[in-house]
């Protein structure tokens, strides 16, 4: 990798000083706009040049998001900007990406970037849902500032998105967009191809007696069978599964299939269609566009429908400025169970699934689980929203200096949502096949009925964002400029979800709650009603000195609902003010000395800055002033009563406050052929919010408080390259290195770590622990000698460690990021990709697959003879004296039988965490792109005014570290390993916090070629 990456900048370099000695002998004949004059919208829609923007920002433009047709605008960033890292915990047709800036700070709070949409907040859901098309720029605020002006959801930075608008010809001028997707399963687990169906003790038809210690059962979900070698079964035709409704079995050979686990997924295929309208003029502009996307996902009738209308309009009247916006979109989706991947995993590799792709709950290969396609038809998750967002800017110009501005923003999101299980009951005996099946039923073998359920949720979320500011604009010498913005900002969010539902329908595929047999009680579902308002002053001072010296300065002061608390005796609620506050510096060198800017350096910027915030997203609405109680289950008599609230917040609790100090550097050289940047900073966070346990007798079990402090710092290295630039030929090229350690440096009250998530097994969790960056992976570890080999005991299983160590850190050490781009008139090639490393995960597949025997680790040894843990010592001196030698004893006994109870047994493979932490790193390409436009000479005597054609790929190759055998994709590593859940929670909007652990219920990867076509007319 390194060796590659200095190759690359090598042969760059000097194509670029090549270079010089063209453009300085006149063939180099295009012009670029300087760095520093490019205007960039920010807080507020505060527009500035870039010279006056006194932090770290990256501006990403429309043609950067769509030219590989990803229809997910978030995930179309990826790899495009330092520090910014995306995550897709949720693999389903309807994936939510995460978005997060610089790290984590918070150890429970909401750790995600602040979207603003033409000027309003929004949320990362809305992001995915704007097509890439209607983009015009996305401006990515890395550090702080951001958050003085917005409040503390723009804490963690801020991503300020501006769609696109009319231009000012008065004609009016359509584009037609469409792309055309083919998706498929990538990176699918690797398994053993040595062993196939069975178990060790079983017998299931004379002729096919015990072979090595283990028997054929074709009901069986774990390759513990024979091996595919021997030649009492080798390539044999044999029963496969429990037969059908007339008897009848599916038949295969007793030999593997090449990546099998594929033979379950389709191509998914993907549709985006759009239509885009503008027209303007000098006074007035409107812009109109129609998207449609549809996705038939690689799991068969999981899809989702998207209708994306977006309009804007503006015109000047007088002094008076008016510019509207309206978006809606309307979405459905179709999903089913998550647990459908996790039966698949269980599938021996001689098994074909689709021999059973009836929806037969009781025809199946395996009585341990659930049809997958039984589970496609009667297990549903139906998602309808319809979300609106409506944007109104007003502004008035008294004067040349003073003008009056209001933005308002009303989002409102209705979601109807419905599941269902249609359920079964295994009563159907096996009779006659002439097996050991005749008498028997799936609940002969342990499997229990699925019982029938249906639930429907109504939500609504309303928010309301407005602000209406000041604004001064003034040259108060010939040297020093002002531009001064006052306002007040008021942001109320209401959210209601009501849910009814329960189990034992009464009369089949009737959805309704009056065909719902046993109801279940309104307060064990969601049924919430929250609502959190917020109101706050600011100021923004912008100064300029001669145009290349700059100070910006920002304070807000802000009064939260969520801190409000009830006097004890009067019952008056009360809120506490907190304030946040900034001050940047801009200094561009080249324009003060101009002696400095020459042939070779033409551009120069220094800026450094402080910015302290404030953030309560970890208080729940109503965490200090509960207003109910608990109402228990069970309670004698049917009587309702009330609880204790166990696990309540401090009423006193305290915002979690960060201050940032932030430098950063940005060169250009060559007339900006050459460009570099780099910035530093450093966050200490004080009062950290999260739950801790309280002593029993206390009477309460955690209690959420400040606990600690943390501090986040890192580094971010930008370099740009065009070695090559004529009128007919470009060659760009972009790398990024961005490294960012959170790290926990003060607990409170004696506490030295806290846990965020258990797992029960294996022995793990994810903890935050003093001193240590956060989040950590800690759990058990291998005892080992001082040359690192296990040690194990008498009976030859490996000895653990009786407490928690620290296995592995979730964030990574670093990001690379490279791009480049080639353009030969109307030929353009681009591709982009990123490198992340020294981060890691608990693998929960991998678990399923030892218990299975479908893990390499548990073939690679001749299973007859029993397990001997590679690499081991047995101590036969004392502990005291410890004289370690060679491990020769297998684990459990030296037979088939002993093996199999090692793996797939509680308490001994799957009791060391150690055994389950997975290498993180990962190399993707992220996108290939390939695309022609006509010549203007071409469709000069046609309608058309452009005309382009494209084929692309996305995600289509990466390379993962060599522990991970397509276990995860380290990106779907997240603290929600289900993408479904029941209705009313599927709204999208929330926190997802990347903690580390790698459920089976994502889906694996997925890898998508396409093709596109544009025509402007």
């Amino acid at each position: 990798m390194k060796k590659l990456t200095t190759s690359v900048l090598i042969v760059a370099l000097s194509a670029s000083f090549f270079n010089v000695n063209a453009q300085k002998k006149g063939s180099d004949t295009l012009n670029t706009q300087n760095i520093g004059e490019i205007v960039v919208t920010g807080a507020l829609g505060i527009k500035k040049k870039q010279d006056a923007i006194t932090a770290s920002t990256a501006l990403v433009k429309t043609e950067e998001l769509t030219k590989a047709g990803n229809p997910n605008a978030v995930q179309a960033l990826t790899g495009k900007v330092s520090g910014l890292y995306i995550n897709v915990p949720n693999s389903s047709v309807n994936g939510q990406a995460t978005i997060n800036l610089r790290g984590q700070r918070s150890l429970t709070g909401d750790n995600s970037a602040l979207i603003v949409i033409d000027g309003a907040p929004s949320t990362a859901a809305i992001f995915q849902q704007l097509p890439p098309d209607v983009i015009e720029s996305v401006n990515v605020f890395k550090g702080q500032q951001g958050a003085a002006l917005y409040g503390e959801r723009g804490s963690n930075g801020v991503i300020v998105v501006t769609t696109k608008k009319g231009t000012r010809s008065e004609k009016i001028q359509f584009t037609l967009t469409s792309n055309i997707d083919a998706s498929s399963v990538y990176k699918l687990p690797i398994i053993q191809d040595k062993y196939g169906q069975g178990a060790p003790g079983g017998d299931f038809t004379p002729g096919l007696p015990e072979m090595g210690g283990t028997t054929w059962i074709p009901y069986e979900n774990t390759s513990w069978g024979p091996l595919y070698s021997d030649p009492l079964i080798a390539g044999k035709d044999l029963i496969i599964g429990t037969p059908d409704a007339n008897g009848q079995f599916v038949m295969g050979k007793y030999a593997p299939r090449k990546n099998h686990f594929a033979d379950f997924f389709k191509t998914g295929l993907l549709y985006q269609n759009g239509l885009t309208m503008n027209v303007g003029g000098s006074d007035a502009y409107a812009f109109l566009s129609i998207n449609r996307t549809q996705n038939d996902f690689v799991v068969d009738k999981d899809r989702l429908n998207r209708n994306n209308i977006l309009f804007k309009a503006g015109k000047k009247l007088g002094k008076l400025r008016v510019d509207g916006t309206f978006n809606l979109v309307d979405q459905q989706t179709s999903e089913t169970s998550s647990d459908t991947y996790y039966n698949l995993l269980q599938m021996p590799s001689n098994v074909d699934i689709r021999a059973f792709s009836k929806p037969d709950a009781e025809h199946y290969f395996t009585t341990y689980a659930d049809n997958p396609y039984w589970t496609i038809d009667n297990v549903r998750y139906n998602n309808k929203s319809t979300t609106f967002s409506g944007i109104v800017n007003l502004e008035y110009t008294f004067n040349e200096h003073i003008s009056l501005s209001y933005l308002g923003n009303v989002l409102s999101i209705s979601a109807l949502g419905e599941s269902y299980n249609n359920g079964w009951r295994f009563g159907k005996i096996f009779a006659p096949t002439g097996t050991a099946y005749d008498g028997t039923s799936f609940l002969t073998y342990q499997h229990s009925n699925i019982e029938s359920s249906y639930y429907k949720s109504v939500s609504r979320r309303f928010n309301y964002y407005g602000d209406i500011m000041l604004n001064f604009n003034y040259k108060l010498t010939d040297d020093l400029g002002l531009k001064l913005n006052v306002g007040n900002n008021v942001r109320d969010d209401s959210f209601t979800v009501a849910t009814v539902g329960g189990t034992n329908l009464q009369i089949p595929g009737f959805y309704h709650i009056n065909n719902v047999g046993n109801p279940t009680s309104f307060s064990e579902l969601q049924n919430t009603q929250t609502r959190i308002r917020s109101i706050a002053g600011f100021a923004n001072l912008d100064l300029a000195f001669r145009d290349y010296l700059f100070l910006n300065s920002t304070v807000r002061v802000e009064k939260s609902s969520v801190l409000s608390t009830r006097d004890t005796y009067t019952q008056e609620l009360t809120n506490k003010p907190y304030t946040y506050y900034s001050a940047g510096l801009s200094f561009i060198p080249t324009k003060a000395f101009e002696a400095l800017k020459g042939g070779i350096l033409n551009y120069a910027k220094i800026t450094a800055s402080y910015t302290k915030v404030g953030s309560t997203s970890a208080i729940s609405p109503y965490a200090t002033d509960e207003v109910t109680g608990l109402i228990p289950t069970g309670f004698p008599m049917n009587y309702s009563s009330y609880l204790i609230n166990r696990n309540p917040t401090n009423p006193n609790i305290r915002p979690e406050f960060t201050s940032t100090q932030e430098a950063s550097i940005q060169l250009g050289f060559f007339e900006d052929r050459i460009t570099m940047g780099a910035s530093v900073f450093r966050s200490g966070v004080t009062d950290l919010i999260t739950n801790s346990s309280i002593a029993n007798s206390a009477g309460i079990t955690t209690l959420r408080d400040n606990i600690g402090d943390a501090v986040n710092k890192g580094i971010e290295l930008d370099l740009g390259l065009t070695p090559i630039r004529t009128q007919d030929f470009e060659w760009n090229i972009r790398a990024s290195y961005s490294s960012y350690k959170s790290k926990v440096t003060d607990l409170q009250n004696g506490v030295t770590e806290i846990q965020l998530l258990p797992v029960s097994r294996p022995a793990a969790g994810i903890y935050v622990q003093k001193g240590e960056e956060y989040p950590l992976i800690k759990g058990t570890k291998y005892q080992r000698d001082d040359q690192g080999r296990i040690i194990v005991g008498k009976n030859g299983v490996p000895l653990a460690t009786s407490g928690f160590e620290i296995l592995g850190k979730v964030n990574p050490d670093y990001i690379l990021g490279f791009s480049t781009s080639f353009r030969y008139k109307g030929f353009r090639l681009s591709g982009t990709a990123d490198y992340r490393t020294g981060n890691s995960f608990l693998s929960i597949t991998k678990q399923l697959l030892g218990f299975t025997g479908a893990l390499e680790k548990s073939a690679d040894y001749d299973r007859s003879q029993g397990y001997v843990v590679p690499n081991s010592v047995q101590n036969v001196g004392t502990a005291a004296n410890p004289v370690y030698v060679t491990n020769t004893t297998a684990a459990l006994g030296a037979n088939y039988t002993s093996a199999s109870t090692y793996f797939s047994a509680n308490g001994y493979y799957n009791s060391v965490g150690e055994e389950f932490v997975v290498d993180g790193t990962a190399f993707k390409i992220r996108e290939i792109a390939l695309s022609y436009t006509l010549p203007k000479s071409v469709i000069a005597n046609t309608f058309l005014t452009n005309l382009t054609f494209g084929v692309y790929a996305r995600n289509p190759f990466a390379w993962y570290a060599k522990s991970n055998r397509n276990f995860a994709d380290p990106e779907t590593a997240s603290n929600s390993g289900a993408p479904n859940q029941r209705p009313g929670q599927a709204l999208g909007i929330g926190n997802v916090n990347a903690y580390g652990v790698a459920y089976t219920g994502q889906y694996p990867t997925t890898r998508t070629f396409g093709v596109s076509m544009s025509a402007s007319f």
